[in-house]
């Protein structure tokens, strides 16, 4: 990952925190539609911009339509962020307040930042895709051979 951001203490805090190492066990199976919908009626925006990272880093030539896709909803986490922070150090919750403010933060990186994070997911996830599918492989080979011995 350090390699991916070089000196941009930034984008590498972004995405330690949001980048997944299995991301196909991670990353929710809904369709983009559904998760956006769901974060709408439920303030938890989390699971919608994961994916749409995702689904960008996989689709390079839709880039245009992810940036928009994922800005849009930037957008609407922002303010429901905002919302949940000042509930919480209302009821003084001072870390989950902190806590908030941090991914608050990254809410605002993630709208001006876009398609840098969608460069270096697009190289991270491909390089962790290639490297599940290398272990597949061999567990489906090591399986095979464990057959062929009984």
């Amino acid at each position: 990952m350090k390699e991916l951001c070089g000196d941009d203490a930034k984008l590498y805090d972004f995405l330690n925190c949001n980048m997944y190492v299995r991301p196909l066990e991670g990353i929710s199976k809904k369709d983009l539609d559904i998760l956006i919908g769901e974060a709408e009626k439920s303030g938890d925006f989390g699971p919608a911009v994961d994916k749409a990272i995702f689904e960008a880093a996989q689709n390079p030539g839709e880039s245009e339509r992810y940036i928009k896709v994922i800005q849009n909803l930037a957008s609407k986490a922002i303010p429901a962020m905002k919302q949940k922070k000042e509930k919480a150090e209302k009821e003084g919750l001072t870390d989950w307040g902190a806590s908030l403010g941090r991914r608050l933060e990254h809410q605002k990186f993630m709208s001006e930042r876009t398609e840098d994070i969608i460069n270096a997911a697009s190289k991270f996830y491909k390089e962790k895709l290639v490297e599940q599918g290398e272990n597949v492989r061999r567990e489906e080979r090591r399986e095979k051979r464990e057959e062929k011995s009984s």
